[in-house]
């Protein structure tokens, strides 16, 4: 049943293929990609370093996000949150090219093969890898599914900046040295960082669909002006980091390299803070999804080269 009847008038032409590919959401895997890369690169730069992990945590990572890319879309369509109205692209049920039974099935089928996978993850790293897996699976779903959905209490960007930055790098981390450090830690805020910016750019074109949907996100709570500021300081503050290591001695001379993204930067901030239209919001969520992926590949460089 679809439960937009006046979806058809989006001129939906999408077919199933490229539709479940669209709802996979490939521009979001790369902030399941950068963290898995950064946390390899501080064990490399420490002199440590294991093939398996790396691929292990880098297929259970795009699963679970791939995984939560589905949930998200099933569960914001029942809540009514993907209305006609919405600004963004066309989501996968809203588009009324599958039944929404088959999202929920494809949601749980690769949060399951995350699950085999993680067995291998956990045989390597013991318990806390244990913990770490189910409760990013928890979350995915939590997010906006669940009796109380993270991303519609304003838990949404907490969630991302936990998960997608300490969560997702320490973790990789550990699977390579068995424990944790100070540079681990740190080397996690700005990747953290600069993915709860992709949020809060989706959040503010969503301001108002969400909130006639009931969807209390942070954005809706605080508002475009407190929310662009908040985009502002987070892309900001990513750019403290490297040579904040360099000055405490926990990176070398290399803390210089993400710079070169700096004026990408710039461009996303003043056009964020100065545009409020969908489209231009549509552009910069994908700007600061190539923003993050540029920064946290020179941000890796930088470390492994340490």
């Amino acid at each position: 049943m679809n439960d937009y009847p006046n979806a058809s008038s989006q001129t939906l032409t999408v077919s199933r293929r490229r539709a479940w590919f669209l709802a996979a959401r490939p521009a979001t895997l790369p902030a399941a990609i950068v963290p898995v890369l950064v946390g390899t690169a501080a064990a490399v730069s420490e002199g440590r370093f294991r093939l398996g992990p790396l691929v292990g945590a880098l297929t259970a990572a795009l699963l679970i996000q791939v995984a939560t890319n589905y949930s998200n879309d099933y569960f914001d369509y029942r809540s009514g949150a993907d209305a006609p109205s919405r600004l963004g692209p066309v989501r996968l049920l809203q588009s009324g090219a599958v039944p929404p039974r088959q999202v929920l099935l494809a949601a749980m089928l690769c949060f399951a093969a995350a699950t085999v996978v993680g067995l291998y993850l956990v045989w390597v790293g013991g318990w806390p890898i244990l913990a770490i897996g189910v409760l990013s699976i928890l979350a995915g779903l939590a997010y906006t599914g669940g009796p109380y959905p993270l991303g519609y209490h304003g838990l949404g960007d907490v969630f991302v900046f936990i998960f997608f930055g300490l969560v997702a790098v320490m973790g990789t981390y550990y699977l390579h040295t068995g424990a944790v450090s100070a540079l681990a830690f740190w080397a996690s805020i700005p990747v953290g960082m600069l993915v709860t910016a992709i949020l809060v750019v989706n959040n503010v074109r969503d301001i108002e669909t969400d909130r006639a949907a009931g969807k209390r996100t942070l954005a809706t709570r605080i508002g475009r002006r407190a929310s662009r500021a908040q985009y502002v300081c987070l892309v900001a503050l990513a750019y403290l980091v490297p040579p904040g290591l360099w000055l405490a001695g926990l990176m070398g001379g290399w803390f210089w390299l993400p710079a070169p993204t700096l004026p990408l930067a710039y461009l996303a901030c003043s056009t964020v803070i100065s545009h409020d239209d969908g489209p231009t919001l549509n552009r910069m969520l994908k700007a600061t999804g190539r923003l993050h992926l540029l920064y946290g590949l020179l941000f890796a460089v930088a470390l492994a080269a340490s």
